[in-house]
């Protein structure tokens, strides 16, 4: 019987052990320092409140429990002894014949991990609910400050990071700060909120082709969300930084999709 190790359980991890279910011989081990798989593209709107945890989460157990030869254990990988074929975690050792490491990414500094405390990341739940509580208390703070110059800084925010997670972030809270909180405050206008995207490479979406990335900002700039330079009240700004001057407040808000059709993509893993 051939030991396969899967070391994470994201989309890698999850795609890999399906597709050795109840192959012959094979025997599954996953392993997750967490014990639910998390829909990470939906993340922002539980950051915003669109969503709730339990939308983007679904327990891994619950995807293999009718599987004979996929073992789910939550355990967090510290080392691998390569030449012992051993994956050493927070509880114990484990042997293999095969290792599959699909652990994931970090967001990263650029050597100024300081930032962290002002602008922190977004790639698990306790983040997504930190960062909304942050959105959610500068809009409060804006209500009760009587100075304009303190209330503007309350209603800026900054997004680093012009790729798709970044984009729809900035479009996001533009649309939050001009519909779902337009008319919740007395002493503020939310739709004077500025969001400001910053981008160090030559352009927004550097993955996207030419032709998607035009469209998308064409699309933007018809809605008032997109242009070269400040668009005035909910506008959002873009850009380009060097990643030495970057130091950012992060708000996250909700991207212009329905609930409903939120929640039948967060569950789309269940069907497959």
């Amino acid at each position: 019987m051939k030991q396969v190790l899967i070391v994470g359980a994201g989309f890698a991890g999850i795609n890999a052990a399906k597709r050795l279910r109840n192959v012959p011989g094979v025997a599954v081990t996953l392993l997750d320092r967490e014990n639910h798989h998390l829909f990470q593209p939906l993340l922002y709107q539980v950051a915003m409140a669109a969503l709730s945890p339990a939308d983007i989460a679904v327990p891994i157990r619950s995807l293999f429990a009718h599987v004979r030869n996929v073992r789910v254990l939550k355990a967090e990988a510290q080392r691998v002894d390569v030449d012992g074929r051993t994956v050493v975690t927070d509880c114990g050792e484990f042997k293999y014949d095969y290792l599959l490491l699909a652990s994931g990414s970090q967001h990263a500094y650029f050597g100024h991990e300081e930032w962290e405390r002002n602008a922190p990341g977004l790639k698990t739940l306790p983040q997504a609910t930190e960062i909304r509580r942050r959105v959610l208390e500068a809009f409060e703070a804006a209500e009760r400050d009587q100075n304009l110059e303190a209330r503007r800084r309350h209603l800026t925010f900054v997004v680093v990071g012009g790729g798709p997670t970044g984009v729809e972030l900035a479009g996001a809270i533009g649309e939050m700060s001009r519909y779902t909180l337009a008319r919740d405050f007395r002493s503020i206008d939310p739709r004077q909120t500025r969001v400001i995207l910053i981008e160090a490479g030559p352009r927004i979406l550097p993955t996207f082709d030419e032709k998607r990335r035009s469209r998308w900002c064409r699309r933007r700039q018809r809605e008032g969300r997109c242009s070269d330079s400040s668009v005035g009240s909910g506008g959002t700004r873009f850009r380009r930084r060097s990643h030495a001057r970057r130091s950012a407040r992060f708000g996250r808000a909700r991207q212009g999709r329905t609930r409903s059709d939120d929640t039948r993509a967060s569950r789309s893993l269940r069907a497959r």
